[in-house]
């Protein structure tokens, strides 16, 4: 989550201080280049990387900390798994905007992967029945519960959008994701098949 947080904090040194999108700038700041823009067919590969940038050093550190504690919480079941979690989530989150968003607007940040990690925390330890995992979800909620607020369309220029979508493919990854049962598997024989208990006939003990 530090190495995440390093390159969320250099794309907004190199893009400046001061990035909005100006209808006359003529060398746009990266988050204006590759933030979503609703229903633009040819940006549409553009929710990847505005899921890294961020509307000034404000709205980055809004989002730093709590994106390293979800992210961290997460990531304790594996790197790997992490990581396709975190495709799921920006890819619904990023979707979502481009299909709902407001038309001329552009949209960047990671408050949709935070979300997405919120809800996929909520949801991990009862989709897998883990009672580490259920408590870690529970004292998430309790401590962030108010994040939820934010999925609701009560604040001019937030994008409650990626927040709602956020949420959702957070909440979906936990279910696509989920840990199947690796415990051991106990060989069966053809008389195991046919329902019958102890030996063959025939067979000592």
């Amino acid at each position: 989550m530090l190495v995440w947080l390093t390159v969320l904090w250099g794309l907004a040194a190199a893009d400046g201080s001061d990035p909005y999108c100006l209808p006359y700038d003529y060398d746009p700041p990266l988050v204006c280049e590759y933030g979503i823009e609703p229903r633009d067919t040819g940006a549409l590969l553009d929710i990847y990387p505005a899921a890294f940038l961020h509307f000034g050093f404000d709205h980055l550190a809004a989002n730093s900390w709590p994106l390293v504690i979800f992210g961290f919480l997460a990531a304790l079941r594996g790197l790997g798994r992490f990581l396709a979690v975190s495709f799921v989530i920006i890819t619904v989150s990023g979707l979502g905007v481009w299909l709902t968003a407001s038309g001329g607007s552009i949209t960047a940040g990671a408050s949709g992967v935070v979300f997405g990690l919120f809800g996929y925390l909520l949801a991990r330890g009862f989709v897998e029945r883990n009672a580490v995992d259920i408590t870690v979800g529970i004292t998430v909620f309790l401590l962030y519960g108010s994040l939820l607020w934010g999925v609701l369309p009560t604040e001019t220029g937030v994008s409650w959008q990626g927040h709602l979508f956020g949420l959702l493919g957070g909440v979906a990854s936990a279910f696509w994701l989920r840990r199947g049962d690796r415990g051991p598997r106990r060989r069966r024989t053809v008389w195991d098949r046919r329902g019958l208990t102890g030996p063959p006939p025939g067979h000592p003990g």
